[in-house]
């Protein structure tokens, strides 16, 4: 069964830290582009990050770069997404998904097809 699972999620207080991390089962992630995405209430889901397969290049949505840093261990079908000095606007489920491997970073979210079920983050004091 393709399968991924996101974890790490909790709450914690602005200014804090957290690691998501998107485990991959079914299926091996060598060739998958892979992105994390996040809805907050009322809001519509957008891409956060997206981390090549090819070659380990990345991209994030301006709101988050240089907090947010996206990795990926291959050989523990996994993708973690480092959040530091967190703030309350980036209160959201968080979700990873998959797309094959293609040679252009993208973080709109209908080029992905295998979606975890979220994780809730939760920035408050």
């Amino acid at each position: 069964q393709v399968q991924l699972v996101e974890s790490g999620g909790g709450l914690v207080q602005p200014g804090g830290s957290l690691r998501l991390s998107c485990a991959a089962s079914g299926f091996t992630l060598d060739y998958y582009d892979v992105g994390w995405f996040r809805q907050a209430p009322g809001k519509e889901r957008e891409g956060v990050s997206c981390i090549s397969s090819r070659n380990y290049d990345t991209v994030y949505i301006t709101s988050v770069r240089g907090r947010f840093t996206i990795s990926r261990d291959d050989a523990k079908n996994t993708v973690y997404l480092q959040m530091n000095s967190l703030n309350s606007e980036d209160t959201a489920i968080y979700f990873c998904a998959t797309r094959p491997q293609s040679d252009y970073l993208s973080l709109r979210d209908a080029e992905y097809d295998v979606w975890g079920q979220g994780t809730q983050v939760t920035v408050s004091s």
